[in-house]
């Protein structure tokens, strides 16, 4: 039997020490563990080479740990008679102390010496493990550690006792043993039900592992759906695309072929009429050419009137917007599309209040509408749109306006103008102007606010003031400066005192007035 070994060296123990961490290790490889000795009187840090836990040797070195009697025991190995070392051991000389087996605990009660020696057999591994060579002071060797000092907390000998814990308080290991177990047992009851918990808390992580291994599993599997049915609506996508460009080029390619035999036939027919006349005119006689000159001139004037374009009918204008939305494919939203459109700046048109007139720091604007080359709307932004405002009078006045692209072939041109005046808009589309542009952009003052009243007539608004006067010029007899109801001068209807302005959402067509003339407004203002 190999017994029991040391876990570090993997030999039979040799005095095993017990660490703060409740492992044992034999005193040799304690004494090759860790670091150098540290300072003196102080603790040294080493690691466990079993729980890898950092634990503090005590500063009086190795040797100050306490010793693991139970080293053997642990492992599983029973203990060995004493004397013959060959069978287990059965039972405990009280008189010698040492341990035997059934054959040497006969022998012994036979022996003259030992006939007398108190003998009892081994019951349990508790007993087992009593019935080991008693425990000595490693301050006295010679004497057996039967007592224990309350104030050190330690096993203590006799002579320990009349040493240095002469004034502790200490009493036999008998009789404190049953009150150091009880809470030794107390701290283990709690110690099992922390395990417990850990145990049911491990069960219970186990169970949420294998659920979120399951629900991954579920997951993936609908990522794999869901990609399947993507891939499959992108395919599907795609070959619709392809047969709408296919499609396209076929109609693009029996339009340059219809084009191409017209004008082939129409070249044939000119060049049979030219040959004609070009042979008649060089071989006919005169007779001959005056015979037939009204047959050819008719065919060649009808040739020669015949339209036909200078230019191929269609172009090679065909492109693919990948960021375009395409709706819906097999439940999933597409993207990609064939944009055969192409933005013709000469069809584009421009609306909106701020084209012609705006108000001097007044947000105002107008809209781009663009258009491809048969007139219809393009339906989608990104063209590169450039727009200008310049004064005409003061060629440093610069002017920033904003282009919003709306993304549906409209786009919202606004500015705020500082200077009043006239300007000159340019409104560009890929570098080409639009339809109507330039143009000129009439900026007007900002909006002048009425300083006087909107009455029926002075007299009223006054309360019969002789001196308050109205712009509309008008006067009463008896001295009023103002106007009345079928006096002279009077528009007959309500208008403003300050400019004469029927309109009453008008704008105030009057300079600033002078010092009399205010006085006289503010009078009537007031009244």
């Amino acid at each position: 039997m190999s017994g029991p070994r040391c876990p570090q060296c993997a030999q039979p123990w040799v005095s095993p020490r017990l660490l703060p961490c409740l492992h044992s290790l034999c005193e040799p490889c304690l004494r090759r563990l860790g670091p150098p000795e540290g300072p003196p009187g102080g603790a040294r840090p080493v690691l466990c080479p079993v729980c890898d836990a950092e634990v503090s040797l005590p500063a009086g070195g190795v040797g100050q740990l306490p010793p693991d009697c139970l080293a053997g025991s642990r492992a599983g190995a029973a203990a060995g008679c004493d004397l013959c070392a060959d069978g287990a051991a059965a039972g405990r000389c009280l008189t010698c102390g040492v341990r035997l087996c059934r054959f040497c605990c006969r022998a012994h009660r036979r022996q003259k010496k030992t006939a007398s020696h108190a003998v009892t057999e081994l019951e349990n591994n508790k007993d087992c493990s009593q019935a080991g060579k008693p425990l000595l002071c490693p301050s006295h060797p010679t004497e057996e550690l039967r007592l224990f000092c309350e104030q050190c907390d330690q096993p203590v000998c006799r002579d320990c006792v009349l040493g240095k814990h002469r004034q502790h308080r200490c009493d036999f290991t008998g009789n404190v043993i049953h009150r150091h177990g009880d809470a030794l047992r107390e701290l283990l009851r709690s110690s099992q039900q922390h395990m417990d918990t850990l145990e049911d808390v491990l069960s219970q992580v186990d169970e949420m592992g294998s659920a979120v291994r399951s629900r991954a599993e579920a997951v993936a599997a609908e990522i794999c759906q869901f990609a399947r049915g993507y891939v499959k609506a992108i395919e599907e996508h795609r070959d619709r695309l392809l047969k709408q460009l296919e499609d396209l080029k076929v109609q693009k390619e029996n339009l340059l072929h219809l084009q191409k035999a017209q004008l082939q036939q129409l070249l044939l027919d000119l060049r049979t009429g030219v040959e004609f006349t070009e042979h008649l005119l060089m071989s006919g006689s005169d007779v001959e050419i005056l015979v037939t000159k009204g047959v050819v001139s008719s065919r060649l004037a009808k040739l020669n009137s015949i339209a036909y374009s200078t230019h191929p009918s269609v172009d090679d204008r065909i492109q693919f917007s990948p960021h375009e939305r395409a709706g819906q494919c097999c439940g999933y939203e597409v993207f990609g599309a064939i944009l055969n459109k192409v933005v013709d700046p000469a069809r584009c048109t421009l609306h909106g209040e701020g084209l012609h007139s705006a108000r001097q720091n007044q947000l105002s604007g107008f809209t781009l509408l663009c258009k491809d080359t048969t007139g219809e709307r393009m339906g989608r932004g990104g063209e590169a749109v450039q727009v200008t405002f310049t004064h005409k009078d003061k060629r440093d006045c610069a002017l920033k306006p904003t282009v919003c692209d709306n993304g549906d072939g409209t786009y919202c041109i606004s500015y705020s103008p500082e200077e009043a005046g006239l300007y000159a808009v340019c409104v560009c589309v890929k570098g080409q102007h639009v339809q109507g542009s330039p143009f000129t952009l009439m900026v007007k003052h900002k909006f002048r606010e009425h300083q006087g009243v909107f009455h029926c007539c002075t007299f009223c608004s006054s309360g019969g003031q002789k001196a308050a006067r109205c712009a509309c010029g008008g006067t009463m007899p008896g001295g009023y400066q103002g106007c009345g109801h079928g006096h002279k001068g009077h528009p007959g209807c309500h208008h403003w005192s300050c400019c004469g302005q029927v309109k009453e959402s008008s704008e105030c067509l009057c300079a600033p007035p002078s010092d009399n003339s205010q006085r006289s407004l503010l009078r009537t203002v007031a009244l």
